[in-house]
């Protein structure tokens, strides 16, 4: 938990207990419903709440914004998120209904009133955001097809509406012939975990 204070000092005190919250939910959790390598339980601050809370020091969504987790798996980076910013909605998605149990549970736990889930393939919403974010879940070409009409057209960020992908490793091929934005994790923290990691903005 100290890894998260260490990057957001402005935390209040409700957040901060929502945040140590999630190691003994997410341990309790994965015991019964695997949704996070076992492996990765000691590290779940770093390679996952404060992955996700990279998005946070690249953007700070305004009040009321709406933003959509594809494929969410445990609800990262969505949960995060939600906890940062409790003015702006989230709906997190997965194709797979354990994992948005988990979800569930673990948003229910820390009170969180600003996150909806739906147990859909990305492809079947229906509703438009101001910006979908998401962990890797599949090449950029793919993912572009799967939310190309699901954005509002009306702007309230520092960015346009878009998409905000975090994803690791040599993305050159990937992303060649797709406009966008990187933006190098280990610029924004200093743990090893983050070498390769970035963060990946398309506008639309």
């Amino acid at each position: 938990m100290q890894i998260i204070h260490k990057y957001f000092p402005n935390l209040t005190e409700k957040q901060i207990k929502q945040f140590a919250d999630l190691q003994p939910l997410y341990e309790y959790w994965n015991a019964q419903i695997n949704v996070i390598s076992r492996k990765n339980m000691e590290t779940l601050y770093i390679n996952h709440v404060l992955h996700s809370l990279a998005i946070a020091k690249i953007i700070q969504f305004k009040k009321e914004t709406k933003i959509l987790d594809i494929g969410t798996g445990g609800g990262f980076p969505g949960i995060p998120l939600a906890i940062l910013f409790p003015e702006v909605e989230f709906l997190l998605v997965d194709s797979i209904g354990k994992k948005i149990k988990v979800v569930n549970e673990v948003s229910s736990a820390i009170g969180l009133t600003n996150v909806r889930t739906m147990h859909e393939r990305a492809e079947n919403i229906k509703e438009t955001f101001d910006f979908v974010v998401s962990r890797a879940v599949t090449n950029m070409k793919d993912f572009k097809k799967w939310v190309k009409e699901k954005f509002n057209n009306t702007h309230k960020n520092v960015f346009n509406n878009g998409i905000l992908y975090l994803k690791g490793g040599d993305l050159s091929e990937e992303l060649r012939g797709i406009p966008h934005s990187k933006h190098e994790i280990a610029d924004l923290f200093e743990e090893e975990f983050f070498e390769t990691k970035k963060v990946i903005y398309i506008s639309y």
